[in-house]
């Protein structure tokens, strides 16, 4: 994968998807960093549900450590993993109350440091909060990058990361992130990919399979038995 052909990758799926945006429901960076814990291994869809009612009912770090960590379990209860994530929601707002005042740390390095908080939230954080260029790697990202050759199949997450803030402009990091990942969630599905109808698919080794015709066996013939004689 060079540079211009991740140029043409980039503006087919612009045009696809022009207006694709961070889809979790926040207000501030303190919601959107709990918003992107709760989200790992569970649906934006299902997380937007949850923190409707969470976010009214706990506004600061200190709403969340005011309640036990059963109540806050109740909570989520609906999300994935709910008792480890309540768990890291607690130890996490003692930390920005302890270290930083109760406001959310604006460097990647900074947000690593949270409990619960790894490199793609940081990185989610970083870019939608604090308008810092970033690529995170989710699911999505990752499955379209290896479809579409931007990486290889046996790639680990931050390797995926790194090829991609390679091939990119470093201005379209943020934007580039947010439409691989409707590519991914729209279109290029992990179960039910859109093959039929991409314009990408000269490009993606999944595709091709998937598009390639299954060749009709045809029964080996019936070897002739000469009747014993009697």
């Amino acid at each position: 994968m060079n540079k211009k052909q991740m140029r043409d990758i980039l503006d087919v799926i612009g045009e696809m998807f022009p207006d694709a945006h961070c889809e979790l429901n926040h207000s501030n960076a303190f919601e959107l960093t709990i918003a992107v814990l709760l989200s790992a291994q569970c649906t934006d869809e299902t997380v937007n549900r949850v923190t409707a009612d969470l976010f009214r009912k706990y506004k600061r770090p200190e709403d969340y450590i005011a309640v036990p960590l059963e109540e806050l379990q109740q909570d989520i209860r609906r999300i994935g993993l709910y008792r480890n994530k309540a768990t890291h929601i607690q130890k996490l707002c003692h930390m920005l109350i302890d270290k930083y005042d109760g406001e959310v740390p604006r460097t990647h390095e900074q947000l690593t440091e949270l409990p619960g908080v790894g490199r793609k939230t940081a990185n989610v954080v970083v870019s939608n909060a604090f308008g810092v260029p970033a690529i995170a790697v989710d699911t999505h990202v990752e499955r379209v990058s290896k479809r579409l050759g931007v990486a290889k199949a046996d790639d680990s997450v931050l390797e995926v990361e790194k090829k991609l803030m390679k091939l990119v402009p470093e201005e379209e990091w943020t934007e580039t992130h947010h439409r691989l990942i409707f590519f991914g969630r729209y279109h290029c599905k992990a179960q039910q990919p859109a093959c039929t109808v991409c314009t990408l698919l000269d490009r993606c080794k999944e595709g091709k399979r998937r598009m390639k015709p299954v060749a009709v066996r045809k029964p080996k013939e019936m070897k002739k038995t000469i009747p014993s004689k009697g």
